[in-house]
């Protein structure tokens, strides 16, 4: 059993703008060299374009986007008896998302094409074929 204190789970904080969660962790995985201003400017100006080219709310377009690219499962590589096995993990809701932030292709995604969705689907079937 560990003497260590468990690790205090932090909460992002929501942007200025879109008052949302989502957005500011999109803004944190943005950024770059500490310029969190210049993050926001991208990801405000990318909505504008998601707005004009779908003509619908961005922030929903975005959620539709997260909840599609999400993995439920995850395959981890674990030793056993000298051999690595590739072993299905569930992955919490924070982790899932911050792996769905990791795509760059939101409009795709949230319509249920392109390289995410792919990858998604072929994690779940990488852990189903490996939960014997």
């Amino acid at each position: 059993m560990s003497r260590r204190g468990t690790a205090e789970e932090k909460t992002t904080k929501s942007d200025p703008i879109y008052r949302n969660r989502l957005v500011n962790m999109l803004v944190n995985r943005i950024l770059k060299h500490g310029k969190k201003s210049l993050s926001y400017q991208i990801i405000y100006r990318a909505m504008k374009k998601i707005q004009q080219k779908t003509e619908t709310n961005p922030l929903s377009v975005l959620r539709q986007a997260i909840r599609g690219v999400t993995p439920d499962i995850a395959v981890k590589a674990r030793s056993v008896g000298g051999s690595t096995q590739q072993v299905p993990i569930e992955i919490g809701s924070t982790q899932g998302k911050a792996l769905a932030i990791r795509c760059f292709e939101l409009v795709d995604a949230a319509k249920g094409s392109g390289d995410a969705i792919r990858k998604k689907e072929e994690t779940h079937r990488m852990a189903e074929a490996n939960r014997a």
